[in-house]
C-alpha cells in the first residue's frame, strides 16, 4: 500500500475546574472544530475525548492517512500502547479510540508541546483571562 501525504490534526481537551465541564477542540487545515458540554470529567477524559473527536473530524473529511498531534503525554503513550490505562474510564476511551482508528489506512499520534498545539491555542482563545 502506498501512502499519500498525512493530514495533520491538532487536538486538545480541557475542563474547568478539574474535574469539571469538558470541552475539546481539533484543528484541521487551519479550521477549528469545537465540542462543548461533553459532561463532567477530568483533564485526562477531556484529552481522550479530543483525540477521539480528531478521528471523527478526519473521518468526516475522508482522510485516510492521519497524524494526530496533542500535548497530552498520557493520551499519546496510551494510544501508542507504550503505557497502560490505569482506570476503567481511560481504558474505555482508549478502546473507543482504537475502534475508530481501525477505519483508517494509517493513524499516527504524536506528542507536541503546549505552545505548538493549535487546538490548545484555539481553546484558550475562548476563555479570556
Amino acid at each position: 500500500m502506498t501512502y499519500g501525504r498525512s493530514i495533520k490534526l491538532f487536538f486538545d481537551g480541557g475542563c474547568r475546574p478539574n474535574p469539571g465541564a469538558i470541552e475539546c477542540a481539533v484543528v484541521r487545515k487551519g479550521i477549528a472544530h469545537y465540542l462543548h458540554d461533553l459532561g463532567t470529567g477530568t483533564n485526562s477524559d477531556a484529552e481522550w475525548l479530543a483525540a477521539i473527536h480528531a478521528l471523527e473530524v478526519a473521518a468526516q473529511n475522508g482522510d485516510r492517512d492521519i497524524t494526530l498531534l496533542g500535548d497530552s503525554t498520557l493520551v499519546v503513550t496510551q494510544a501508542n500502547g507504550s503505557a497502560r490505562c490505569r482506570s476503567e474510564p481511560l481504558e474505555a476511551h482508549r478502546a473507543r479510540f482504537a475502534e475508530i482508528a481501525v477505519g483508517f489506512d494509517r493513524v499516527r499520534i504524536r506528542y507536541i508541546g503546549r505552545t505548538q498545539n493549535l487546538a490548545g491555542i484555539a481553546l484558550a482563545k475562548l476563555h479570556a483571562r
